[in-house]
């Protein structure tokens, strides 16, 4: 089905509404699917025989992804809740298929050429190896995000990664850390990092300078190269799951006592 008003604020937590941790991430994806429902923004919800949701799916015009392509629409996220916590485990109920399909049926209606996803080589979030088992193929790599790809036309142009333009500078303020994080708002994990990077600020606040880069915004988005990610100093930080308020404070203080 799709994104009904009354199955926003669930969309808006990614079906977690148990979580403390998405209440943490605040309103950014509420804010970015206001910006981004009239640009093409596709959202689908499984619901199961009793009308409970749970799974969605996310797609949208490769134009404001972390790729480049040409008449093809990108997924960013596909998610079937399998917590024991809040709505229950619904895997192994055939969502995620039903999802993939559903969107790639309606980027079609919209004129795509072809469906781009990401997904991961390690065998956790968003497993590469499952779109594989649905018809898609690796065109693109970046560390272990892969570029998959269905071409629903012979001439569909394949997709690639974006590359980063320019990277964020080094602090040059005597005894401070600079902390830079881009984010978009449409997934709860870069919000996360963005609103922890707030609390590190307000704790360390004549020694930390925090750049908040808002990508929701083309131009901005385009003259980085980067849609999502966190910054200490010049030197990204990677993470898989969101790091903890604990673990980022730990990363700034490291750094931090390396100026004194």
């Amino acid at each position: 089905m799709d994104l009904t008003k009354e199955h926003e604020s669930l969309f808006f937590v990614c079906l977690e509404d148990w979580s403390e941790e998405m209440k943490e991430a605040g309103n950014h994806k509420c804010t970015w699917y206001n910006h981004m429902k009239d640009k093409g923004l596709g959202v689908k919800l499984a619901v199961d025989d009793t009308g409970n949701v749970g799974g969605m799916i996310q797609y949208l015009p490769i134009e404001h992804a972390n790729a480049v392509g040409q008449d093809v629409y990108f997924i960013d996220c596909i998610w079937v809740h399998k917590h024991k916590e809040g709505r229950g485990d619904f895997s192994k109920q055939g969502m995620g298929k039903a999802l993939l399909k559903a969107a790639e049926e309606d980027a079609q209606s919209r004129g795509a050429k072809g469906m781009v996803a990401w997904g991961v080589s390690m065998p956790f979030w968003m497993k590469a190896s499952w779109y594989k088992k649905q018809g898609y193929k690796k065109v693109d790599k970046n560390g272990m995000a892969l570029l998959m790809w269905k071409p629903f036309v012979e001439d569909a142009v394949i997709p690639k990664w974006m590359k980063q333009v320019k990277t964020p500078e080094a602090n040059t303020n005597p005894g401070k850390v600079t902390l830079t994080v881009f984010y978009s708002g449409h997934c709860p994990v870069q919000n996360l990092l963005l609103e922890r990077a707030k609390r590190v600020k307000a704790l360390y606040e004549h020694r930390v300078v925090l750049n908040e880069i808002n990508t929701i915004h083309q131009d901005v988005f385009r003259e980085w190269g980067i849609l999502d990610g966190l910054f200490i100093e010049d030197k990204q930080v990677n993470h898989g799951p969101p790091l903890t308020y604990k673990k980022l404070l730990k990363l700034v203080e490291k750094r931090l006592s390396k100026l004194t």
